[in-house]
């Protein structure tokens, strides 16, 4: 896959995503929503970064399986329960990310949803990626 991330200098400087994604590549792999459960199906982490950390690494699990790496991610979409929380812990949340995914940001979208499937969940997230 190849891509190339576009950030019109008539936007605002982007922080932790890009404006656009253009993904050339022959297979598309939806993502659905991953929150921090276990194997066992039990919402592990009190906290939003602990929760982000593995709804994050179960993302990517889904997309390793899927024969995809981190690097073919276009797009993706974070629910959260409480967006000023998710502000309030941007720096540990971006580092976070770096650590499994590196600069290379996708097209992402934060939204706040008033509740997630599991009541203790705080955070979903849900991808989009292209493969070679």
């Amino acid at each position: 896959m190849s891509t190339e991330r576009v950030n019109p200098p008539g936007l605002a400087p982007p922080a932790g995503f890009s404006h656009a994604v253009v993904a050339t590549g022959s297979r598309v792999v939806l993502l659905a929503g991953q929150t921090a459960l276990d194997a066992s199906g039990t919402v592990t982490g009190a906290t939003l970064p602990a929760q982000f950390a593995r709804a994050l690494d179960n993302l990517l699990t889904a997309l390793r399986a899927a024969g995809g790496a981190p690097a073919d991610l276009a797009r993706v979409t974070v629910y959260a329960t409480d967006v000023a929380a998710y502000r309030a812990h941007s720096a540990e949340l971006g580092r976070i990310w770096r650590e499994r995914m590196g600069r290379g940001y996708p097209a992402m979208a934060v939204v706040q949803v008033v509740r997630l499937w599991d009541e203790e969940a705080l955070v979903e997230l849900d991808g989009l990626a292209v493969l070679p």
